[in-house]
């Protein structure tokens, strides 16, 4: 019998940038990495994208707020505004011989100002998408959940 894989925990924080076009459809930032940038960074592919949400570790020190608006601005190339939170995520993987325990915290953004072509170079796209393409276009259940959570709120602001 071998010995269980050490457990590590893990925080992260981010969340959903959303505006309203002119026609009244909201519309959130997903950024997403190009196959081969995926499986160089390690991650898993959809169709050959990975489409997710902006989010970041902390750094030392941080607020996981600071860790939040920090994260979405660098990863988006907006300026954005903080709102309310949308709670956390967590689930559970695999990594460096380690089990790892991940929590994600999440609140919702509105730009105000920046401009997309400024994002960071974890990412090769970063774009505005309808919400209901969005809901369709993350890589993972789990943050499609954030978002159909977020979409109650926003529609309600309607």
């Amino acid at each position: 019998m071998s010995a269980p894989m050490p457990v590590e925990d893990a925080v992260s924080a981010g969340g959903i940038v959303w505006r309203r076009s002119d026609g009244g459809v909201i519309e959130v930032v997903l950024c997403g990495r190009s196959a081969d940038h995926a499986r160089r960074t390690g991650h898993l592919l959809k169709e050959n994208y990975l489409w997710v949400l902006p989010k970041g570790t902390p750094d030392p020190g941080e607020q996981i707020e600071q860790t939040a608006l920090r994260e979405v601005q660098e990863e988006t190339g907006l300026l954005v505004r903080m709102g309310e939170s949308l709670g956390r995520i967590e689930y559970w993987f695999v990594a460096g011989g380690r089990r790892i325990h991940k929590r994600v915290y999440h609140w919702l953004f509105e730009p105000a100002g920046g401009d997309l072509a400024d994002h960071d170079h974890e990412f090769d796209d970063v774009t505005w998408v309808p919400l209901d393409r969005a809901l369709l276009s993350l890589s993972y259940e789990n943050e499609r959940h954030v978002l159909e959570a977020a979409a109650k709120k926003l529609e309600a602001l309607a």
